[in-house]
């Protein structure tokens, strides 16, 4: 079948060999690493995150994933270490002042340059582009080129002054193998965080079971341990200073028991020996008394009783 009109068939027509493998263009591949969210494969904009094996994600992209209760999630491999938003890290990006974005090529006729990138390295300047290594510190977010840690050595941030120790230097887009060092590095961060967790708890349990002390009982501090002489002398210091309390006190009650009680018989003011016309003051006195043609009959003197 076939060959009519005289058409002749070439060999890899006929014959099939081993299929080629596509090679990834490094630029597009590099593009797509340090412009596009892991995660959702949008643009990267700011809140900008990154994980603790060094990718980097749109703060609300990782967000929704971790809301997200569906069984399929979309791009699940990718954020599968992410159990939280602790477990990732805010950065902290100086922007580069030579970038245009897209504001120098509105009507599409202007060659992009991939190799431009939108942030820089605050200390050594080189664009962040995929074409040197960076790294970011996972204390405080501020993002530098492996250069710049390698030049400047200290262990302090360049620019906000936080202390970091190499556990936290993390390599962002790294190769194969960074990306296992900084796992096994995550693995056992997280083992760590377990452990402290479980030795807190019956700690917690202990203080919690644990009576008050009471504030009066005597400590060490407060026992003595002078001689019986002196502790005798100071008891009959404390008896003496004691006396005139007590005294004080009896008189006290016994002033409180003269008082006579509320039923006691009171003493008239006619038997007094007090002037006339300070008696005249009470009801009691012979001028305060009436007879009873001056006292008032029962009746009220009304207009209905006539």
């Amino acid at each position: 079948m076939g060959c009519d009109g005289g058409t002749i068939p070439k060999r890899h027509e006929l014959v099939k060999g081993p299929k080629k493998v596509e090679k990834v263009d490094k630029d597009a591949e590099l593009v797509a690493q340090w412009n596009y969210c892991t995660l959702s494969q949008e643009i990267l904009r700011r809140p900008i995150v990154a994980c603790e094996l060094g990718r980097l994600y749109n703060k609300d992209a990782v967000i929704e994933f971790l809301l997200d209760k569906s069984s399929e999630k979309a791009l699940g491999k990718a954020a599968s270490h992410i159990k939280s938003i602790k477990n990732v890290t805010e950065l902290k990006l100086s922007d580069n002042p030579a970038w245009e974005g897209d504001k120098g090529n509105t009507k599409g006729d202007k060659h992009d340059d991939l190799q431009r990138a939108r942030f820089i390295c605050p200390v050594v300047g080189l664009e962040m582009n995929g074409r040197h290594r960076f790294c970011f510190l996972r204390c405080c977010g501020c993002v530098f080129s492996e250069r710049a840690l390698k030049e400047i050595k200290a262990e302090v941030c360049h620019t906000c002054g936080a202390a970091f120790q190499e556990d936290d230097v993390i390599v962002l887009n790294g190769t194969k193998e960074d990306v296992d060092v900084l796992k096994t590095r995550m693995e056992e961060r997280r083992l760590r965080a377990k452990l402290e967790k479980k030795t807190k708890k019956p700690k917690a349990a202990e203080s919690v079971s644990k009576p008050d002390v009471s504030e009066e009982a005597p400590g060490p501090s407060k026992v003595k341990t002078g001689k019986p002489e002196e502790a005798s002398l100071d008891s009959r210091e404390k008896k003496t200073n004691l006396a005139p309390k007590s005294t004080a006190m009896n008189e006290s009650s016994s002033g409180k028991a003269g008082k006579p009680p509320c039923g006691a018989t009171k003493r008239s003011i006619a038997d007094s020996e007090e002037s006339e016309a300070y008696k005249s003051l009470f009801t009691t006195h012979s001028s305060a008394k009436r007879s009873k043609e001056e006292s008032a009959h029962w009746v009220t003197h009304t207009s209905y009783c006539f």
